[in-house]
């Protein structure tokens, strides 16, 4: 199964919560899944996890963002806040969650193969 590699490049915490659910399914199936969250989108990492559409999908019987985020990276997704958008968003690593990890675009772009799904949302 080729990889599933996802840019997240916006601040929309509905785009993230769709990347997450792709990339925890393409893991649940057996591929690989990285999702890069690139300059102001490392803002929705903030502790504590929130996103304006949670309990309307806590209602529904769906995750919240938090728990998204918790079942990917235990499903091995891997999940990589940019380094740029750590500063931009006045955040250091500390105040990322669990297994997240701090990236940058090169490293991203240097470890996608050619056969990779490259994804940018």
């Amino acid at each position: 199964m080729r990889e599933l590699r996802i840019v997240v490049a916006t601040a929309d915490a509905e785009r993230l919560r769709g990347a997450l659910v792709m990339a925890a399914t393409q893991a649940a199936l057996g591929g690989g899944a990285v999702l890069f969250l690139q300059q102001d989108a490392v803002g929705l990492l903030r502790m504590p996890l929130a996103a304006p559409l949670d309990e309307a999908h806590r209602s529904a019987g769906l995750p919240s963002l938090a728990m998204l985020i918790e079942e990917a990276v235990e499903l091995g997704v891997t999940l990589l806040a940019c380094q740029s958008g750590l500063v931009l968003c006045g955040m250091s690593a500390d105040d990322l969650p669990k297994g997240v990890e701090v990236g940058g675009p090169i490293g991203f772009l240097q470890q996608t193969s050619d056969e990779a799904r490259l994804i940018f949302v």
